[in-house]
């Protein structure tokens, strides 16, 4: 095992509709190679209420800490950023806010054709329709789990959508981002954007925006990339103050 592998611990956010329980692909790869991982399961309340859920998460940890977030995880992961014990930020297909933009902020005018399948609000809840979501969100999935990703959907509240970064992780850390090039809910052009304001280290695979599940190796791989970077940089760091 790689003394990168040894000391670094991998935080995985979901997205805003879809629990945990999508990154198992992720997960079981990233263990297989010896990592460290937790999933974090926030309940997309609230943005202060899901970065306080990671947040506790990483209080837990014992060393350094690589946080990687997914659609909606991203802005979660972006705040979160912010702990000193996180040493790098993973986005995967995410929102990738600056100081004070939300979602909501970042959606006011979506191109044609990346208009999520999103029903009104029904006491502050935003839900899929799940006739249209498997198609959207997972078009690269199988039938069987794209439809049990819609059929298991966990509510979305409007605080949640609106909840405004203060302090962006990624203008401290050094970023990764992974562009979903088939991506129909957040463009292709919106991700690359993001990534290059946020300086990230930038890969595009072919997917849709259940990248992480359809394409779970390539995940992995730029996750594993952040670690040995981030991990490096960190021992190089140490190194120095040894010295002065």
């Amino acid at each position: 095992m790689s003394p990168a592998r040894e000391k670094a611990n991998v935080v995985l956010v979901h997205d805003e509709f879809v629990g945990g329980s999508g990154w198992l692909g992720v997960y079981i790869a990233l263990k297989s190679q010896g990592y460290q991982v937790t999933i974090v399961q926030t309940p997309t309340i609230s943005l202060a209420g899901d970065v306080e859920v990671t947040r506790r998460a990483i209080a837990g940890l014992q060393g350094p800490v690589i946080l990687v977030g997914h659609s909606y995880g991203g802005v979660v992961i972006t705040e979160a950023g912010k702990d000193p014990r996180v040493v790098g930020l993973v986005y995967i297909a995410a929102f990738a806010p600056d100081t004070g933009e939300s979602v909501l902020s970042l959606i006011q005018n979506p191109p044609p054709g990346a208009v999520p399948p999103v029903l009104p609000p029904q006491d502050r809840s935003l839900f899929t329709d799940k006739s249209t979501c498997p198609a959207s969100f997972a078009a690269d999935v199988s039938g069987d789990l794209a439809a049990f990703m819609a059929d298991s959907e966990v509510p979305w509240e409007l605080d949640a959508l609106g909840g405004a970064v203060t302090q962006p992780g990624w203008k401290m850390k050094p970023s990764w981002y992974l562009v979903a090039t088939d991506d129909t809910m957040i463009s292709p052009d919106a991700q690359r954007a993001m990534a290059k304001r946020a300086r990230a280290t930038v890969v595009e695979t072919k997917g849709s925006r259940a990248v992480y599940v359809s394409q779970a190796q390539a995940v992995t791989s730029l996750i594993e990339q952040a670690v040995t970077a981030s991990i490096a940089a960190v021992d190089g760091q140490a190194q120095e103050a040894q010295r002065a």
